[in-house]
């Protein structure tokens, strides 16, 4: 696999309470080959040519144990932000698995995000970690519906494999939940969809599942996203550029009265929506086993 430079792989995080506490944030993988139609990280801003090639950071886990080693303070590190650490070439380099290693040896916890059922390989470890830090898995699924979640995510697991794999990791006693992030405005704004997701989390075994009902466009995400709308969905991508133009963070038109159905079957269920409060359980989790252990 081709190697990238890298100088740092752990970054502060300074607004982590808007993003389930992270303390740091580490990507071990620059680029991503899940497919995803509306990725974010496409977006120029970000400065990632040729995003679609996985590329792996040259002397990850050396500068990673480096810097575990010489930080004033233990934190939680969050990870899959940019590029999804389960990405298939994981299964064979083991990046992820080793950088959880080091994560486990020096006392950090972790917040990982992914769409891979890859992740259920590492229970062992995030119940390690568990035991003397703060841990949480999140597994992002879009939609309930598996012909459509093959359309938007071409390489991941079906949403119907994920809901499995957080069934795993609930039922090994990991802290784990859905992102149902983004929601795509015209093709997964439906309110029975929104509701069986839901549904379809609390049967998984899920703690929580968070959204905002929406999807960011920016710079050439934009372009690709319109691209792909207008090869899969004939007349969306006019009715994007109609309703949204160049705008940043498209709102499903129906966002309130999705939100609504949304608290409901959460509550229904009991599951955790809103951000501060699943950093709070999460963390109170994490907490209690430090006492224990």
């Amino acid at each position: 696999m081709e190697t990238v430079p890298a100088k740092t792989i752990l970054q502060n995080v300074k607004y982590g309470d808007q993003w389930f506490g992270s303390d740091y944030n580490m990507n071990l993988y620059r680029g991503c080959c899940h497919g995803c139609i509306y990725c974010d990280s496409r977006s120029d801003c970000y400065r990632i040519a040729d995003f679609d090639t996985v590329r792996m950071k040259k002397d990850a886990l050396l500068i990673l144990e480096r810097e575990l080693m010489y930080k004033p303070r233990k934190g939680v590190v969050g990870i899959g932000a940019m590029s999804d650490s389960y990405n298939p070439f994981e299964k064979q380099l083991c990046l992820t698995r080793h950088a959880l290693e080091l994560l486990d040896r020096y006392g950090f916890g972790v917040s990982l995000e992914t769409k891979s059922t890859l992740v259920i390989r590492d229970i062992d470890l995030f119940q390690r970690i568990s035991k003397h830090a703060s841990c949480i898995v999140k597994m992002t699924i879009t939609t309930p519906d598996d012909a459509l979640s093959r359309i938007i995510e071409p390489h991941v697991s079906l949403s119907s494999q994920r809901f499995s794999a957080i069934r795993e990791l609930s039922a090994a006693g990991i802290f784990t939940g859905v992102l149902l992030h983004p929601v795509l405005p015209y093709l997964c704004d439906d309110e029975e969809d929104i509701r069986k997701m839901v549904e379809l989390s609390a049967q998984a075994g899920a703690k929580f599942i968070h959204s905002s009902f929406s999807v960011t466009l920016r710079q050439n995400q934009r372009t690709y996203y319109y691209d792909k709308l207008g090869e899969h969905f004939p007349g969306l991508k006019e009715r994007y550029e109609q309703v949204y133009g160049d705008r940043y963070n498209c709102i499903c038109p129906n966002a309130k009265q999705l939100r609504k159905a949304f608290t409901e079957e959460c509550q229904k269920y009991g599951l955790l929506y809103r951000m501060s409060d699943i950093i709070a359980a999460y963390k109170k989790v994490g907490n209690e086993q430090l006492r224990l252990f």
